[in-house]
Parts: C-alpha cells; structure tokens; sequence
C-alpha cells in the first residue's frame, strides 16, 4: 500500500494512528510475547532519507529493532538480519515513511525500489509506504527500459491511497469539515472553552486560515492553545488567533478564501437538516 499525497493533509498522522490501533489490537489479542518467548512487535516504523540507500534501510530497521548487529555487515547480512528479527517478532506490519525523498531516476532509487520487491516477497508483513507526490516521482511508472521496467512491477503490486484537503463546495464537505471541528472542541483543554467555539463561532474563519489543509489547522489550533493559556484568556477567538501566525503556504493564500467567506459567497456551515414530518 502506498499512501501518496500533497504535504499537511495528515498522512503521517493518519498511518501512525493506524499502526499504533493495529499494534494495540494485536497485543491484546495474541499477548506481548510470542510462543518462543520473543517481544511481539507488530508495527515496524523507518522514516527515509534522500541518501538512502539498500544497506542504509536494512541499518534503520535494525536500529529500530535495537539489533546489536546494526553497525557492522554487508548489505546482504544487514537483510538476514532483519528478516530474523521481522520473524521473530513477528512484525506484521512495516511502514516506511517519506519516501519521496529518494531518488527514484538515479542508482541509490533502483537499488531500493528492488529491495522493497524482496521485502514484499520474503517479509510475511504489509507493506505500507508514505510519501508526496510518489506517482509524479516515478514509483508507479510503467516503461520499456530496465529502470522503468524495475519501478512499473512496483506500480503493479502496489495499491495507491490518497488523502485530500477538506472541502466547502458542496454539502458533504461542509458536513465533514464540521464533524472534524466537533472533534477538535472536544480534545481542547482551555477552562474557558465553551460548545461551538471551534465549529460555530469560528468555522469560516478556520477555514480561510488552514485552506482546509489539517497540518495547518492543527498548527494554528495549537499556537493559539499556547497564547491563551499564556495571556490567561483560556478560550479561542478570533481577536486572539489575528495575533497567531500560522505555515507561510496557508497564510500565503489566506486573503482570497477569506474575502470569498465575508462577502457569503462561500461558506463552511452546513445547512441546517429539515425536520421529517411525523
């Protein structure tokens, strides 16, 4: 599996959040040990580099691991190894994450895009990756030549998920942005927070200031926790989110969203549900 998508819509966040459920689950249902006496590990997690290579990826999952063997091996001795440590564990699960930072066109790409094919057919594991853009960086690219042809049987094994920014063009949209604001009131810890702060008094102009993107949300959300706990205000508005500056992109395209929110042609509020007659 392949989550691809722009950066600040949640993808590391929504797979860390997947992986520790799924880690979670499978403690509980199969015991934190398992027959032999090994440590269950379900979830193994490795975040990439542009100088990533085979050798370099093999070592990140053994130091993940804690394996005394990380440091010193062939490229070939560092794979047995973690191979053992995936069985022994019994890993279910293993994420890599950005991996757009490697360089599909060059040697260092090729080399590790095979790699991930061994891993896919040796480790009894899913595989999920997470990057941006990864279609556009060539890892589903169908070709004749032999790199293209190395990355198109990765294309064909890989199913590709995406993730998008919230929408208010249309009513589902409204309805899900409003949902994810109930959410948020909930987890925020101010003494002076009150129902509908987030989602009724301040959706339009949450909005205008993420462009619905969830990383930029968060962000200001929690900037704005920070100076209203310091201040002593201990609840959101917007006369004191104006002095919270938020992500370049997000305040970059902020004023024409918001100009189209004042002047009601667009809006974030979902209309109201009309009663059933009885």
């Amino acid at each position: 599996m392949a989550v691809d998508a722009f950066p600040g819509l949640g993808k590391t966040t929504s797979v860390l959040a997947f992986a520790r459920d799924f880690h979670q689950r499978e403690i509980e249902e199969s015991g934190a040990f398992t027959s032999q006496g090994h440590e269950r590990i379900p979830v193994c997690r490795v975040g990439l580099t542009g100088n990533t290579g085979m050798k370099d990826l093999n070592r990140a999952m053994l130091e993940f691991f804690g394996h005394p063997g990380q440091m010193r091996g062939t490229t070939a001795q560092f794979g047995r190894r973690v191979l053992d440590c995936v069985l022994s564990c019994d890993v279910r699960l293993v994420v890599l994450d950005d991996l757009h930072f490697l360089k599909w066109g060059q040697k260092s790409g090729i080399e590790v895009s095979n790699h991930l094919k061994w891993i896919a057919n040796e480790f009894p594991v899913t595989l999920l990756m997470v990057g941006v853009e990864l279609a556009k960086k060539g890892l589903f690219g169908e070709g004749t030549n032999g790199r293209d042809t190395a990355l198109a049987q990765t294309g064909r094994r890989t199913t590709r998920l995406g993730l998008r920014p919230f929408t208010i063009d249309t009513e589902a949209g409204r309805r899900e942005w409003r949902q994810m604001l109930l959410a948020l009131e909930q987890r925020v810890v101010l003494t002076g927070k009150q129902p509908g702060m987030l989602a009724d008094d301040l959706s339009d102009y949450l909005f205008a200031r993420s462009t619905g993107h969830i990383g930029s949300l968060m962000t200001l959300i929690n900037r704005s926790c920070q100076r209203a706990v310091r201040t002593g205000a201990e609840r959101l508005d917007q006369e004191l989110m104006d002095r919270v500056k938020n992500d370049e992109a997000s305040e970059a395209a902020r004023l024409e969203l918001q100009a189209a929110l004042e002047r009601k042609r667009l809006t974030s509020r979902p209309r109201p549900r009309s009663r059933r007659p009885a």
